[in-house]
């Protein structure tokens, strides 16, 4: 039997190492699909909603100048998954947290981003987070819960081929 090398098979048919990101095979077309292939809350929302399309959100919500950021933000989990927050930030999670730091640089690096996550995609982040939860989760987490309504709330979320469509549709007017 051969060994394990820490890769995954993409999409695209590439091989990459998440854990030794090369960002030249960092592909927009493998981000979109992964992620609009992956479900929020880890799969525990009522109804399937995409990390894809929850990066487009953030990217609209997010400064305008940010906006790319936003629309990438979550990049990494195209290669990590997505892991629900209150997990990732325990700290038998500490070696992922790395990891997942490791690869949104490189994700920065390939689009030519700041290696920093600005603080508008932050809170646009923690906005959608807000929003998410109140409409697609029975009971919303106490880190989340705000003395107000959401401003709107996601009612009929994306299949995965419209996430997808939708994420790279976002990503060629950002980058046009």
């Amino acid at each position: 039997m051969d060994s394990l090398d820490g890769f995954i098979g993409t999409f695209s048919g590439l091989r990459f190492w998440p854990l030794d990101p090369n960002p030249e095979k960092i592909l927009i077309t493998d981000i979109a699909h992964a992620l609009a292939h992956q479900c929020r809350f880890g799969g525990h929302a009522s109804k399937f909603y995409s990390v894809a399309e929850h990066s487009v959100y953030v990217s609209k919500l997010c400064q305008p100048e940010d906006a790319l950021w936003g629309l990438l933000h979550d990049a990494s989990e195209a290669y990590l998954v997505d892991l629900p927050r209150p997990l990732k930030l325990l700290p038998e999670f500490a070696p992922y947290r790395g990891a997942e730091r490791r690869l949104q640089r490189a994700v920065a690096e390939r689009f030519g981003l700041s290696q920093e996550q600005p603080a508008s995609v932050t809170e646009a982040d923690d906005a959608m987070l807000w929003i998410e939860a109140h409409s697609l989760l029975g009971s919303v987490p106490l880190d989340v819960v705000r003395d107000t309504r959401p401003p709107f709330e996601m009612t009929d979320p994306l299949l995965p081929v419209e996430a997808e469509r939708l994420f790279l549709s976002r990503f060629k007017e950002l980058t046009a």
